[in-house]
């Protein structure tokens, strides 16, 4: 596929598909968001207890760690990248749907296995698009595609909450689709043709031959693990934050759909800012300096939250809090495919995510069952501790240099 090439063709009209990426992955949060926000209504009129609810979250992440590697694999074997990311979207509009006419805890339960299939269906090829394509931009690109997301996760929980004074969230589930339609209409008429070879061009595929032997020379780089691992527990700290944050607003500070709404939007917000930003600053100054700063300002204000007096007080640090939890995202990314062998970089986005998802299966459960025993707020200490572990795996980090 088609590259960039140098600065100096990287001109706004040359950007084009990076935003359509950007909107793509935006549409796989808003259906992400749109679960959690439905979370406490859900929980509330079915009678589930905290560790019931965690258990579908759990199970969001488990789908998410199966369907990453079956992604990778195909995507790197074939080369088709927008076609995947349109069945990404496909398949999670379908299970938002299936939400809106049934009530029964099994039922949504497999509903909500899609729905965590959705979310990391999308990445290796979405990635790995982007990558490939402005190689020499990669931070800012996987910068944009990042900030698609917290727009995403910005805007749902807002519509939803606000959906929810009107509508049962089952109604809600099923208004929801309506966007995500809208989504793959675009990918179809703008991306569909980027997913073919132009004339005399040769798509960028490999044999599985070829695939396992770059995948076997990429997980045998420490760096490449390192890094994993780090992103998992800072994974694993996100993961609790989106899923007991909504909790926390409703039962604890017991305020209001709409506000708890607003609260979510207010900590996505920040991610929109700085996303890009951090994205660009890491393509100058470098990965690392960037991922340690926030990570380390993440820690110190999850365990400020329960410590916050006012409701006023606890919605600005939730916002204040999104600033430094998201401007390492795209950093992370863009890490990862400095390391991986452009060959198998679809399969290196299935080894970051699905090493994430593999450990935010357990977030959920183990924070429902500590939310059951002592209460919501200790919830954010073990949060802060597991952000804690991920600070000091950067450190340990060996020096990183990009592959020739």
């Amino acid at each position: 596929m088609r590259s960039d090439g140098s600065t100096s063709v990287f001109q706004l009209k040359n950007q084009g598909p990076i935003y359509l990426i950007g909107l793509g992955h935006g549409a796989t949060h808003w259906i992400a968001g749109t679960f959690y926000i439905l979370l406490p209504a859900l929980t509330k009129d079915l009678g589930l207890t905290y560790t019931e609810a965690g258990l579908l979250v759990s199970i969001f992440h488990a789908s998410s760690f199966a369907a990453n590697f079956g992604s990778g694999v195909v995507v790197d074997v074939t080369g088709r990248k927008v076609i995947f990311q349109i069945m990404s979207l496909v398949v999670g509009a379908a299970a938002l749907a299936v939400f809106g006419v049934t009530a029964l805890y099994f039922v949504l339960a497999l509903m909500v296995v899609l729905i965590g299939a959705t979310n990391n269906l999308w990445h290796p090829p979405a990635i790995a698009f982007i990558s490939e394509r402005y190689p020499n931009h990669r931070g800012y690109a996987l910068a944009i595609h990042a900030t698609g997301a917290s727009i995403g996760d910005m805007i749902a929980p807002a519509a939803v909450g606000f959906l929810l004074i009107s509508f049962s969230w089952q109604n809600t589930a099923m208004i929801s689709t309506l966007p995500i339609i809208a989504v793959v209409a675009v990918y179809f008429f703008y991306l569909m043709p980027m997913d073919r070879p132009a004339p005399g061009e040769r798509r960028s595929s490999i044999t599985f031959g070829e695939y396992l032997r770059g995948l076997a020379q990429l997980v045998r780089r420490r760096a490449v693990l390192g890094l994993c691992l780090m992103a998992s527990f800072r994974s694993m700290a996100q993961v609790g934050l989106i899923m007991f944050l909504p909790l926390y607003l409703a039962d604890v500070l017991l305020v209001e759909p709409w506000l708890m709404g607003l609260t979510i939007m207010g900590m996505h917000l920040g991610g929109v800012i700085v996303s890009p930003i951090a994205g660009t600053w890491s393509d100058k100054v470098g990965r690392r300096p960037i991922v340690m700063a926030g990570l380390t300002a993440t820690t110190v204000l999850i365990l400020l939250l329960p410590l916050m007096p006012t409701t006023s007080l606890f919605v600005a640090a939730v916002s204040f809090l999104g600033f430094v939890l998201y401007a390492v995202r795209p950093v992370i990314h863009s890490w990862m495919m400095d390391l991986a062998p452009a060959e198998v970089s679809a399969s290196a986005t299935s080894l970051l995510f699905g090493t994430q998802a593999a450990l935010s299966v357990l977030m959920p459960v183990v924070g429902g069952a500590v939310a059951d025993r002592y209460g919501l707020v200790d919830v954010f200490y073990v949060i802060a501790g597991i952000m804690l572990v991920a600070n000091l795996t950067v450190v340990l980090l060996p020096g990183l240099k990009k592959p020739r």
